[in-house]
């Protein structure tokens, strides 16, 4: 078989590859902008099932919110974004398994989820998961530009977690978005 031969024989495998794949995606909303085609390889099944589906700006799946707090954190959230094109997005979760670091959790399902906009990278992702009593919070490249680490580390030590101690989860999500929009400058 001649290498011409060969080469139709692959892209007639490929487009048919590509077109089953195609067909067998569901069509699924956005709420702020449609992601780019990519043309790296998928994630696996498990790495897929390991994230749950973004359900909105407030994904409560510790059930940490009351629908009052969650309607309330999503309209400050949400007219951040219009104003800034910034996207700051909260998950609540019992477990991070099979990650043993939160903060990894939080920077990968920021990625996964598309968390921000694609060309500025300015997504934020802030993950709590009250079982395990941790919280993380991940930057995109051009967000921790000027929300650092170390900004970070401070707003969840000196505005978050006290809250969090007396029981008042709503209270220091809502203080630690404050203080992360103020230095977000």
């Amino acid at each position: 078989m001649e290498r011409s031969d060969k080469m139709k024989i692959a892209t007639k495998i490929l487009i048919l590859f590509l077109t089953l794949n195609l067909l067998s995606c569901r069509g699924s909303a956005q709420e702020t902008e449609t992601k780019e085609p990519k043309t790296e390889i998928e994630f696996s099944e498990t790495k897929k099932s390991t994230f749950p589906k973004p359900i909105g700006i407030i994904n409560d799946y510790g059930k940490v919110f009351s629908e009052l707090q969650r309607t309330e954190l999503s309209k400050v959230l949400y007219d951040y974004e219009i104003e800034t094109t910034r996207q700051i997005v909260i998950v609540t979760i019992d477990s991070i398994k099979p990650y043993q670091n939160i903060q990894k959790y939080a920077v990968d399902v920021g990625n996964e989820w598309g968390i921000g906009n694609a060309e500025k990278n300015n997504g934020l992702t802030i993950v709590v998961c009250n079982p395990c009593r941790q919280i993380g919070i991940a930057t995109g490249t051009e967000t921790e530009l000027i929300l650092t680490d170390e900004i970070c580390k401070n707003i969840i030590d000196q505005t978050i977690i006290p809250e969090f101690k007396n029981g008042k989860f709503y209270d220091g999500i809502k203080n630690g978005i404050v203080e992360l929009i103020k230095k977000w400058k």
